[in-house]
């Protein structure tokens, strides 16, 4: 029998007067729901989707939901033959982690409003004030920086494909593309190589950014362990940080640091960065230190309270930590689904809104209305 059989489910741990009131929204690893929980842990309301695998989303002012995640037709990823010739870019970048082809937007009641399909796109999107959405996409490097990218490693007798970095695409409401930034013409295939123990396929694999009021852009590329900002006045890097390894979420906190989920080696830890100076002004640790690891996926994300809510992803477990370093909220996955085979519980992000948070406004979040949904996973 597998380990999840015997999987507790519907842990909730929240310090009353310190845990920070509101909605968490999340979608866990291979299940085709999106589902918003309560303070104690209670299904509150769910998404279903029918065409879409279902990966990561966020709620916006208006109510609807923005989410990502791949065509539900999507053929099985080519298997991995590395001594015969390399598939096509379209059928290579499907066996990639964090890969989607869809980004749509649903209403209260899961009725699509709006969709952008680029089966390049993956891992994080962002949408502006004006309407328009960014996204990651995967491109092929000129044959040229191809041969000047050093790291990584290829297994043997590998014939290896085009390596891949990432374009920042900016479309409007229309799916008009306004913008493009090419990530890998601000980086050096030098002083940038590929981790050593990363297979040499990508040079970057960009799996999250965040832009500020101003249009600064902070993106995190996991390949090359780096946290940079592209400048809004210049287009150049105007940052960039080396000291964690195969970071994910990095985002913009209050006084214009930089928060990221560094997932380390053997332990994990979130950091506050100065970009100013590249002091890391604030972390936390788990005690021990080994109690807290995901060495990929996961996120953080800054509270109005001044906590931070901690998505540990490969264990689907998500608390809120203090500055103080205490925690005061703690709930467990239970909704265990199936990927490749295998059980998991895993989650790739969560994100909190306040009660008044007003694409909440006047909508019924009464957990009574999933009471089977939140018994048959012990959250009643």
């Amino acid at each position: 029998m597998g380990w999840s059989v015997n999987r507790p489910t519907g842990l909730t741990f929240h310090r009353a007067g310190s845990s920070t009131k509101g909605y968490t929204l999340l979608t866990p690893h291979g299940d085709t729901c999106a589902y918003l929980i309560d303070i104690d842990g209670r299904v509150v309301h769910r998404w279903r989707f029918e065409h879409i695998r279902p990966g990561y989303g966020r709620l916006l002012p208006n109510g609807n939901l923005l989410m990502t995640g791949q065509d539900v037709d999507l053929p099985d990823p080519p298997p991995d033959e590395p001594t015969k010739p390399p598939p096509p870019l379209e059928r290579h970048v499907t066996r990639l982690g964090g890969y989607h082809t869809t980004l749509c937007e649903v209403d209260w009641d899961g009725n699509v409003v709006w969709e952008y399909v680029n089966r390049f796109q993956h891992h994080d999107f962002h949408r502006f004030a004006n309407g328009n959405t960014m996204v990651p996409e995967w491109v092929e490097l000129p044959e040229d920086l191809h041969r000047k990218v050093r790291g990584g490693f290829k297994m043997p007798r590998e014939r290896l494909p085009r390596l891949l970095s990432d374009d920042l695409v900016e479309v409007d409401p229309e799916l008009n593309e306004v913008r493009r930034i090419h990530v890998w013409e601000l980086l050096d295939p030098v002083k940038d190589p590929i981790d050593p123990t990363i297979r040499r396929w990508e040079w970057t694999h960009l799996n999250g950014f965040d832009v500020d009021d101003a249009g600064n852009i902070v993106f995190s590329t996991r390949s090359n362990s780096r946290v940079a900002v592209i400048s809004a006045e210049t287009g150049e890097i105007a940052f960039r940080f080396r000291e964690t390894r195969r970071q994910h979420d990095p985002t913009w906190v209050d006084g214009g640091n930089i928060q990221v989920f560094d997932n380390g080696s053997d332990t994990s830890r979130v950091v506050e960065i100065d970009p100013r100076t590249s002091e890391v002004v604030w972390e936390y640790r788990g005690k021990p230190s080994y109690q807290f690891f995901s060495g990929h996926i996961s996120g953080a994300s800054r509270l109005w309270t001044g906590n931070v809510l901690v998505c540990e992803g490969t264990s689907g477990r998500l608390f809120e930590v203090t500055r103080n370093h205490e925690v005061v909220w703690e709930w467990i996955n239970p909704f265990v689904n199936y990927r490749r085979g295998e059980p998991t519980v895993s989650l790739y992000r969560a994100h909190r809104y306040g009660v008044d948070f007003p694409g909440l406004a006047d909508r019924d979040l009464d957990p009574m209305h999933h009471a089977n949904l939140n018994r048959l996973h012990g959250l009643l």
